[in-house]
């Protein structure tokens, strides 16, 4: 009898579990010499660590005197700060296939390693940039995100995903890693355009609608004042956005996105497609307001809510000054665009609608014609 050459099956198992844990600390004045909270959070001073500071080139404009404040704050702290980097910010930085080779290049440079740091100042779309670029260096370099947009603070800068496009698909190449911390200086936002302001009030809109009515009573009472962009009603909101976002993360039990459901992503199906057929003319937290409205009265138009509750909804968007009649709506190619979203989602169709305000539920498939009804229903608003 001939000796079999099969090896035999060989399968071992692993399991091991890692915690990750990072702060987000709303301030103001992060870099004056007498705010403490950077010179805390960098604690492997021993290690004698430096600090790559790279900014939007919006926010460099629009704080001049900021880099040389960096520089000075970090240097009475006994940390060594890089020369500046001012980088492009907005969408177009993710789909600037330089930009990350740029960063690498810096990395290179100045022998940056897994010791020290990341600091980016700038909206959502660069802190998603540099977020891929520190978690792909040398496997991870510290990143502290300093967002700069509403939208950065309540939303994208506090989450742990990182990504830039590529072939015209947003998001496509990224990852999941956390930051080493958020710093959330609310006088960053104090320069910001009413338009940019206004966008970062969607995902709270979105958080309140599947998360807490309670929240969302609160949007609706203080929208006159989130309107007109009054101190006390955005960063009470910007801080109860940020919070519902990281619950999410710890106590949802998908923190990297295994799974096919992201109840995070309701209105964002539409949102990602209108964002590119527009070339980003239209600002995300502006595409999502339009989202919310399609899935919202598309949820109505199914029975799931009411169609009062539907109307508050609208009526606390166009409240706030978002345009949701947009012309492109007439260019949405519905069936492509939930396609192209369940690529995104890496399984089956998951869309997240509304049963009340403030309780979200997943479906796995859309009524394409009443769908299409929503739309009109936009078109005539």
């Amino acid at each position: 009898m001939s000796q079999s050459n099969v090896l035999e099956q060989v399968c071992l198992s692993q399991k091991f579990t890692v915690s990750y844990e990072y702060p987000v600390v709303f301030c103001r004045n992060a870099f004056d010499p007498t705010n403490e909270t950077l010179a805390n959070l960098i604690n492997n001073k021993h290690e004698s660590p430096c600090v790559l500071p790279i900014f939007d080139e919006q926010v460099s404009l629009l704080h001049p005197e900021l880099k040389s404040d960096v520089s000075t704050y970090f240097s009475n702290i006994g940390v060594e700060c890089l020369p500046c980097l001012v980088l492009e910010g907005g969408e177009g930085c993710k789909n600037n296939e330089s930009l990350i080779d740029t960063l690498y290049a810096e990395v290179e440079m100045h022998k940056i390693d897994r010791h020290s740091y990341f600091l980016v100042i700038g909206g959502g779309a660069l802190v998603d940039a540099v977020g891929f670029a520190a978690a792909t260096a040398h496997r991870g370099i510290r990143l502290i995100r300093m967002p700069s947009t509403v939208l950065g603070q309540n939303d994208a800068g506090v989450g742990v995903k990182n990504a830039v496009n590529f072939h015209n698909r947003k998001n496509f190449v990224g990852t999941f890693a956390p930051p080493f911390a958020v710093v959330n200086d609310f006088t960053l936002l104090d320069t910001l355009t009413a338009r940019d302001k206004r966008a970062g009030i969607a995902e709270a809109i979105k958080v309140a609608l599947i998360k807490d009515a309670t929240f969302f009573e609160e949007l609706y009472a203080t929208r006159h004042a989130l309107a007109n962009f009054e101190a006390k009603a955005t960063e009470k909101m910007i801080i109860k956005c940020a919070k519902w976002h990281l619950d999410h993360i710890a106590n949802g039990g998908d923190p990297f996105e295994l799974g096919s459901a992201r109840p995070l992503d309701f209105g964002h199906w539409s949102a990602h497609k209108l964002e590119q057929m527009t070339h980003n003319a239209l600002r995300h937290g502006e595409a999502v307001a339009i989202g919310i409205a399609l899935d919202t009265i598309y949820s109505a138009l199914m029975q799931h809510i009411s169609i009062e509750q539907a109307d508050r909804v609208v009526e606390l968007l166009l409240d706030l000054g978002f345009e949701l009649n947009h012309p492109i709506l007439l260019d949405l190619d519905i069936v492509k665009a939930l396609d192209e979203f369940k690529e995104h989602l890496g399984g089956d169709l998951c869309i997240t609608l509304l049963s009340d305000i403030g309780k979200g539920f997943e479906v796995n498939e859309i009524d394409d014609a009443e769908m299409l009804n929503a739309i009109n229903q936009i078109k005539s608003i």
